[in-house]
């Protein structure tokens, strides 16, 4: 029989839901190894379910709870603290990047997704481990996928005991339940009443959120007798336009926000004489429980990452919320009691949100899954962790992280590479990790781990040092400055509550990078270090007006003002983007002293071509690194190039790259018809003599620099050559390239689709029969010219001609060229010399 544990705080769990079906979690749990827990907000899932399985029968090891925040990870430790009534750190403890308040009594360890990722990947076992629970899966975030994988992967392959729990507020259906092959357990909330509003006119722009947020919050407050204000917001900037609004209200004005300090945190969390409002963004819609919130104010929108597989760069956009998401915010307003959600949109468009938020799989950068996917077949030979993805990668999106990790050296095409493997024990973006994996000094490593920290974190500098001169300066995005403010520079203008989580981070990189927290930096290292892990982020210059040139596509925008701008050569690890991109941090860097790593993927190439104008040919050297052209420069032309450029350009234009002379066509034509009397005549068709230009024709343009000299080549007596002294006396003997007749030498044309002579009619008196050439095999064609050169007859048969056509023919010439003689009988041997004309 089920037994509920005996917490001290026992009465503050007497309300939650979840206590009603613990019992059959427990037996579910103890009969097989997944499960897939459904609860509302409010119900008591991420408190009490970790601890009631602190006492299963079944237990054998540390329970894990996994949640997606760091806010979250110390919230839900110290929640279930409380009810132990004990302090965080016994029992209870937990884990963050920035805090690890744990002992060896801990048994319950609460740790963010990142975090469970990195020991996974350490310990495929996950040994002394009973149970992971993974909290507000309806998330989707790429690190919850990713790991949610692993485990079951393990759990298939390694570990057949492990359980693994998914536990959420809304599923998306029974997708969870398919894949951890797990029936759902569901929990009914509390049926306290909950009031939605709609407003009646949407909201167009976020920019007039504040407005109208502060004016639902003063509203809230007068019509409201009791209870704390908790209103959504996308982003910093309108939570602190929201603060200004509501400067003088009689309440409490907090902000909750991922990079709120732990001080602040707990402020929030305090009690308080006066009523609270809290600006949060989507951080408060799920496993944190505000106090007495009785008001959600919902403004509908939150910032999401979005990856541009064109740029290879994440952004953060403000987009809609999800009906599910407003569903989740609504019900933090009835954890406690009756309350009232105000939604600054209408109900016509609450109707076409979208039913869930896409997954962060489909719109994230999947360069950490690949690495991760990367790692674990490399730890443990399993290849099968993308079969337990709730669905399909985007294959583009895996193409461009599989690219940048080749980019970084982390991947090649076998695999991970000892490279990749060195950046695995940082547990940090694989950008960041190849920036610590490529620090070879100590002062390197200490000048890695502050630039990781401070690139994770927000800019907090706000505007630079005035250099003494009294006068503000525009801000520059020199990251340099920024470490300069981390190591007691002008730090007032700064945000030192950044600055100091800044600090923090930086301790931990320094911890994973074995160096002093008190090694200095060095300022030299910086571009060179930020190149290693933003290859594709190398700028160069355009112009003169601050637009660089990415090497990895595309431009970006700096202030023709920023000092950095006199730099050719940047490394821009942080971009915003506007309507364009905009550089917000960048370093100078010497392109000529670039990590090892990133140098050798500059491409040298030759590109030699014919100058279109000139008809020269010219060769030009060109380095390249991705999309950027770092120099070029003029180089001779070896002989060799010089043969192959020329011989192409003749493949692509035979006929007007040659000097072709009727003389070239008629040899030819010769050739071409003889090859019919006797095959072993060379072909010198158009297409054999361009599939074979290295054998007949490279000898002659060895000292050829032009198209200018290939024009003057002496074509037809280098296709004369191609034919042995035998064949060309048999080709003169047999296809003359001229026929005697008894009146004169004439012409033979071979490209006629027949050999054919074309001559006055005179020349063919005395011409008895058609004259055949080939030792007879071929007859000729005549054609019958008019003293003005114009054909009158064709004819192949000329004694038939006489006899039939020519008496027509005469009588027309006649009449028209009388001066000119004109037999009755042109066959008359008597004719074979020239008389005087007449015409009778």
């Amino acid at each position: 029989m089920y037994i509920f544990p005996d917490f001290a705080n026992l009465t503050a769990t007497a309300s939650l839901p979840i206590r009603a079906v613990l019992p059959e979690i427990d037996a579910v749990l103890a009969r097989q190894q997944n499960l897939v827990i459904s609860a509302p907000p409010g119900s008591g899932k991420t408190s009490l379910v970790p601890l009631s399985l602190l006492y299963a029968s079944w237990r054998e090891g540390k329970i894990w709870l996994i949640a997606p925040r760091r806010v979250a990870v110390r919230g839900a430790a110290q929640r279930m603290a409380a009810l132990c009534g004990e302090a965080v750190g016994g029992k209870i403890g937990f884990t963050t990047r920035l805090e690890r308040v744990i002992s060896p009594q801990t048994e319950i360890e609460v740790m963010t997704e990142g975090l469970f990722l990195r020991r996974v990947l350490t310990d495929p076992f996950l040994e002394g481990v009973s149970t992971v629970i993974f909290d507000e899966v309806h998330e989707r975030s790429l690190e919850l996928d990713t790991g949610l994988a692993l485990a079951l992967s393990a759990q298939r392959n390694l570990r057949e005991t492990l359980r693994i729990v998914a536990m959420s507020a809304t599923l998306e259906g029974d997708a969870f339940s398919q894949l951890m092959q797990a029936a759902p357990i569901t929990c009914e909330g509390r049926e306290f009443p909950l009031t939605l509003q709609h407003v009646a006119r949407d909201i167009q722009t976020p920019r007039d959120l504040p407005k109208a947020a502060s004016l639902q919050v003063r509203r809230a407050l007068s019509e409201t007798p009791h209870g704390n204000i908790l209103v959504f917001l996308p982003g910093m900037r309108e939570i602190r336009e929201t603060q200004a609004f509501l400067e003088n209200v009689d309440a409490r004005v907090m902000a909750l926000h991922g990079d709120l300090p732990i001080e602040m945190q707990d402020l929030i969390f305090s009690p308080t004489e006066k009523r609270q409002v809290v600006l949060a963004t989507s951080i408060a819609e799920t496993s944190l429980t505000l106090p007495d919130t009785r008001v959600v104010i919902d403004g509908g929108f939150r910032r999401a990452p979005r990856f541009d597989v064109a740029t290879g760069l994440t952004r953060l956009e403000t987009v809609r919320i999800s009906r599910a998401a407003a569903q989740q915010r609504a019900g933090r307003a009835g954890r406690e009691g009756p309350g009232t959600a105000v939604r600054l949109w209408t109900e016509a468009m609450h109707r076409g949100l979208t039913a869930f938020d896409p997954p962060e799989i489909l719109t994230a950068d999947l360069s950490p899954l690949v690495m991760h996917f990367a790692l674990w077949r490399d730890a443990t030979g399993l290849d099968d962790a993308g079969a337990f993805l709730l669905q399909a990668l985007p294959q583009g999106g895996v193409e461009a992280a599989t690219r940048l990790l080749e980019a970084l050296s982390a991947m090649d095409a076998s695999g991970l590479t000892d490279f990749g493997r060195s950046m695995a024990r940082y547990g940090a973006h694989p950008r960041f990790a190849a920036m610590l994996a490529s620090a070879e000094t100590p002062r390197a490593r200490a000048t890695a781990s502050d630039l990781c920290a401070l690139l994770e974190e927000k800019d907090p500098l706000r505007r630079p040092p005035d250099g003494g001169s009294g006068r503000k300066q525009v801000a520059s995005s020199d990251i340099a400055w920024r470490l300069d403010a981390l190591h007691g520079g002008p730090t007032q203008l700064g945000d030192r509550h950044i600055l100091r989580r800044v600090r923090n981070l930086a301790s931990r990189y320094r911890a994973a990078a074995r160096v002093s927290a008190k090694t200095e930096i060095d300022l030299d290292d910086v571009g060179a270090l930020l190149a290693a892990a933003f290859p594709d982020r190398l700028a160069m210059a355009m112009d003169g007006d601050g637009r660089y040139r990415l090497a990895g596509g595309g431009s970006a925008q700096l202030s023709a003002t920023d000092p950095l701008a006199r730099h050719k050569f940047l490394v821009v690890p942080r971009l915003q983007h506007a309507r364009a991109a905009r550089i917000a941090l960048a370093a100078p860097i010497d392109i000529e002293n670039l990590p090892p790593a990133i140098a050798s993927t500059i491409k040298v190439t030759r590109e030699t071509a014919l100058d279109p104008v000139t008809g020269r040919v010219i060769s030009r050297e060109k380095r390249r690194l991705g999309r950027l052209l770092l120099s070029e420069k003029d180089v001779d032309v070896s002989e060799a190039d010089l043969t192959a450029l020329l011989l192409d350009d003749v493949r692509n234009n035979l006929r007007s790259t040659l000097l072709w002379t009727d003389a070239c066509d008629q040899f030819q034509a010769r050739v071409m018809l003889g090859r019919h009397l006797r095959s072993d005549l060379p072909q010198l068709d158009d297409a054999h003599l361009t599939e074979t230009l290295e054998d007949w024709l490279s000898p002659w343009i060895t000292d050829s620099r032009s198209r200018t000299h290939l024009a003057a080549l002496d074509l037809n007596s280098i296709l004369k050559s191609r034919l042995d002294w035998e064949q060309q006396n048999w080709l003169d003997a047999n296809l003359p390239q001229r026929l005697r007749l008894p009146r004169g030498m004439v012409k033979i044309d071979y490209t006629a689709s027949h050999p054919t002579i074309s001559a006055r009619a005179s020349l063919f008196y005395g011409c008895a029969e058609t004259p055949r050439i080939a030792a007879g095999a071929i007859k000729l064609q005549f054609a019958l010219l008019s003293p003005a050169g114009r054909v009158q007859a064709i004819t192949a048969d000329l004694a038939s001609f006489w006899k039939t056509g020519w008496a027509d023919m005469r009588r027309d010439m006649r009449g028209r060229y009388p001066k000119h003689e004109w037999p009755e009988d042109p066959s008359d041997a008597a004719l074979r010399t020239v008389t005087p004309r007449n015409n009778k």
